[in-house]
């Protein structure tokens, strides 16, 4: 049994990729503001270089890439690592990110990382460009996305885990040294993950944004997934955690799986324009919660708050703003756009 010290351990690189992940949200919105002249010094009079922080930041994703690297990998002492990855299970699970300092592909909170990427991108895309940092932003969200593809293999099957953390956590090896189990872990019909599967959906939904215009191929094939996957996702649900038990001491869906449907939505609302999708937020809202909450958490658990932002963003037409200023008169004829701007923009 894994002694107290070594679990704490365990929970603090567990966390790790979460935090370089918002770091990185937080340095792209630095560094936009940098781009409008605020260069504001430090208390010794030193300027401080968001754009190097930045470059840094998208740097650590290249050191946790899994599979084979290419030519113009930054990081000298990574190569190739995990060539066989999904061989036993008769699939090419090659490619994606390792966990923190780990060398296990955990898909939930992978799928987080590329999805906030994509918006970050989508919010500060042009100030990324201004940094010189474009190409290797658009490389860490494809490196995500080309292995969400792999490990989408059925309309409804989606691998998500490769590696197992028990046996990764007993040992310290370099990547590309490890002998350390690689057993990959699916959910699918009869062992659903709607948490896990609703994640990814977005992150492909959100990403074929990014590549729409400089790759409108791409982003068909993303956003083709993503559908896919929001419709299995809501299908059979459950916990991914309840049919991947080895997954709970490490990335243990504590929030369930109703607010990654939500998130999920949404995403293919604002990457598809289709009604459907908004109407599906607004008929489940209040059944699945977290809509109107005080929410203290954003993270590869809890994506409550990004619904909230996503959902009070979604822009009513003219017509559908004057029916909601009729709700004062009695009116009570909503449409669920109208109706969704309303509720979301009280949160």
């Amino acid at each position: 049994m894994r002694s107290g010290s070594a679990a704490a351990a365990a929970v603090i690189l567990s966390r790790r990729l979460g935090a370089v992940l918002l770091l990185v949200l937080l340095l792209i919105a630095a560094t936009a503001a940098a781009a409008e002249g605020s260069k504001s010094g430090s208390g010794d009079g030193k300027a401080h270089n968001y754009e190097e922080a930045l470059r840094k930041s998208l740097l650590y994703f290249e050191a946790q890439r899994s599979g084979r690297l290419p030519h113009g990998q930054r990081v000298p002492w990574r190569d190739h690592s995990g060539l066989t990855d999904g061989l036993e299970q008769g699939v090419d699970l090659v490619g994606g990110y390792y966990d923190a300092g780990d060398h296990v592909k955990f898909g939930l909170p992978m799928a987080f990382t590329v999805t906030m990427l994509s918006w970050s991108m989508l919010e500060y895309g042009a100030d990324v460009a201004a940094a010189g940092e474009l190409a290797h932003a658009l490389e860490a969200i494809k490196w995500g996305t080309d292995y969400f593809i792999k490990a989408h293999t059925q309309p409804d099957e989606l691998w998500a885990e490769v590696g197992d953390g028990d046996t990764d956590h007993y040992c310290w090896q370099r990547p590309e040294d490890m002998t350390t189990s690689r057993q990959a872990y699916k959910v699918d019909r009869d062992h659903p993950g709607s948490d896990v599967a609703g994640e990814t959906a977005a992150a492909m939904a959100a990403a074929s944004m990014v590549f729409r215009k400089s790759n409108p191929h791409y982003a068909h094939l993303l956003l083709h997934h993503a559908q896919q996957l929001f419709e299995f996702a809501d299908g059979y649900r459950g916990q991914y955690d309840s049919s991947i038990a080895e997954v709970k001491s490490y990335y243990a869906s504590v929030s369930g799986y109703k607010d990654e449907l939500l998130w999920a939505a949404l995403w293919l609302h604002r990457a598809t324009g289709k009604p459907g999708y908004l109407d599906y937020v607004v008929d489940n809202a209040h059944d699945f919660g977290g809509t109107g909450w005080a929410i203290t958490e954003f993270s590869w658990d809890v994506k409550y708050a990004g619904v909230q932002i996503l959902a009070a963003r979604v822009s009513p037409t003219s017509t559908e703003r004057t029916m909601i200023g009729r709700r004062s008169s009695g009116e009570r004829s909503l449409t669920k756009t109208a109706a969704s701007w309303l509720i979301f923009s009280c949160c």
